[in-house]
């Protein structure tokens, strides 16, 4: 392909309540809205673990619908999410104004990478909560990639989803990792192909953050597949979805090239933060700087934090201190009232 694709990594977990400093709900099976109540008091956890003092309650017993929101189905109902780390959804009951969320607190739209874990995730999700932003996390599927058109069908639900009353007058954060970027530009599309119709979703856009993009070639994105579903097999897995690429040009090679240039023309022009690294095998750190220049070039405004060795989707655990200052920093330049400075 010869430009920026978009790639993803693995594992399961549950959500827990973080200590009762918010509350969750499950908007479909793998996309959860997480906020604060209005009231700001704690909702407490009776039952803690003795040695950990861990709650024991999953936030989803927690989670009131303060406005009613439709329950979206699958992209292709005959499958159901792979690798889905998000709680199934629960039939919330009715509750007071005091726990329900502020649709005036700015929104982080969070793509993770493929699989992700609740406790790495949960680190994000806390750095943002503590900083005035409620969250609508968004998890992929690998057949959102694997077959595209089930991909764009699902960018429309999470397109449907932002159009609700709770969602459509915030201000927006975009942050995505790793298969999380694909899945973004898969929505990107949407909004590319109907201009006036998400012109208001673009204007409230006030940036967006790019964890280890995987930037290269199909082979870039073959060995992501090898990596992430079965390592044991890598080699195999990435000459089998080489060939399955081949096979299914059509259906999968040409689409990805028409949403690498629906990403390199970004119709979102609000400040951009790239963190990648120079080892990663799932990225080609030349051509994420290409992409860098060109959107400059465009009159995009883009900081990046690049590191000579790091792992895939965890550059926060491997330099924090860098990471943390670095968005630290692009995060006040944004100068939204609402979020809380560190």
């Amino acid at each position: 392909m010869g430009n920026l694709t978009l790639w993803g990594a693995k594992a399961t977990g549950t959500e827990t309540d973080s200590g009762g400093r918010f509350l969750s709900r499950t908007i479909r099976s793998n996309i959860t809205y997480y906020y604060t109540p209005l009231s700001g008091h704690q909702m407490l956890c009776p039952e803690k673990d003795s040695q950990t003092s861990t709650p024991l309650c999953p936030t989803s017993s927690l989670s009131p619908s303060p406005l009613p929101l439709r329950s979206y189905p699958s992209a292709d109902p005959s499958i159901s999410p792979l690798l889905s780390d998000s709680p199934q959804h629960t039939n919330g009951h009715h509750h007071d104004r005091s726990d329900s969320a502020s649709t005036s607190r700015p929104l982080l739209l969070f793509f993770p990478w493929l699989g992700a874990r609740t406790g790495a995730v949960a680190k994000y999700r806390d750095f943002y909560l503590d900083r005035g932003f409620d969250i609508l996390l968004v998890y992929s599927s690998v057949m959102h990639f694997l077959w595209p058109q089930w991909g764009l069908n699902y960018g429309l639900e999470v397109l449907k989803i932002l159009e609700e009353p709770e969602f459509s007058g915030r201000p927006v954060l975009i942050l995505a990792s790793s298969i999380g970027g694909y899945t973004f530009t898969q929505i990107l599309t949407h909004v590319s192909q109907g201009p006036e119709k998400y012109s208001g979703l673009v204007q409230r856009v006030t940036g967006h953050i790019y964890d280890s993009l995987v930037a290269g070639s199909l082979e870039h994105m073959a060995i992501g597949l090898g990596k992430t579903l079965v390592p044991r097999f890598e080699n195999f897995v990435k000459n089998l979805a080489l060939l399955y690429f081949r096979l299914f040009k059509t259906q999968t090679a040409d689409v990805y090239d028409r949403i690498v240039q629906v990403f390199h023309n970004n119709p979102i022009t609000a400040p951009a933060l790239f963190f990648f690294s120079e080892d990663d095998a799932l990225c080609d750190p030349d051509a994420v700087d290409e992409l860098i220049d060109l959107w400059r070039k465009r009159g995009v405004a883009v900081e990046s934090r690049k590191w000579r060795e790091s792992t895939h989707a965890a550059h926060l655990r491997c330099h924090p201190q860098e990471y943390l200052s670095t968005l630290e920093k692009f995060l006040n330049s944004l100068q939204l009232s609402s979020i809380k400075k560190a």
